[in-house]
């Protein structure tokens, strides 16, 4: 299993300037949360997730992250402490909606890219435009990485990408990753 790591994809004779870090990120508590529009809208927030941002769009209040990635389909981040309090949360706020909660923190695992070379790693193998422009600061959606599915977020300004991934394929994506690191950066 892999385990919470940074990985400089550099060697130290490298200027820092193109630096691009992949980092393996601690566990999470994950939410696949299905609810129609209307409700969502109504609705507006439940335990600190918004409910009510555009599709393909990421909320975050706190540590709590709602990436909405489809018309009834979000994804529910928050740190894995109180995983289960937060689920009963989740639930109290939809009771009487119709509505599935299915928590995935033990199927999904989330790597970070950082760094201004960052968008050139992770479009070796994403097909996205990830300039400003086209995948700007809050920028969730569900793409693909070489041959893995994955979601794609941009959580800020700063050249930093967050890839969510099936658990089954963490050592795929990461090497990908890896290799890319290196083609990018000269090493390869």
């Amino acid at each position: 299993m892999l385990e919470a790591k940074e990985v400089s994809r550099r060697d130290e004779a490298a200027p820092a300037l193109d630096e691009v870090t992949i980092r393996l990120l601690p566990r999470s508590a994950r939410f696949s949360l299905r609810l129609r529009p209307a409700e969502a809208k109504r609705l507006g927030r439940v335990a600190d997730f918004a409910l009510d941002q555009d599709i393909n769009r990421l909320v975050a209040t706190g540590e709590r992250r709602s990436l909405r990635l489809g018309p009834d389909d979000w994804l529910l981040l928050a740190p894995e402490a109180g995983s289960e309090a937060i689920a009963e949360e989740i639930g109290s706020g939809l009771a009487g909606v119709f509505h599935a909660l299915v928590d995935i923190g033990h199927r999904e695992i989330a790597f970070e890219i950082a760094g201004q070379a960052g968008a050139r790693v992770i479009n070796s193998g994403c097909p996205l435009d990830l300039a400003d422009a086209a995948f700007p600061a809050g920028s969730a959606t569900r793409t693909l990485l070489a041959k893995a599915e994955i979601v794609l977020a941009r959580p800020g300004e700063a050249p930093l990408w967050r890839v969510e991934c099936g658990r089954s394929f963490a050592a795929y994506v990461e090497g990908w990753l890896t290799e890319a690191a290196a083609a990018v950066n000269g090493r390869r």
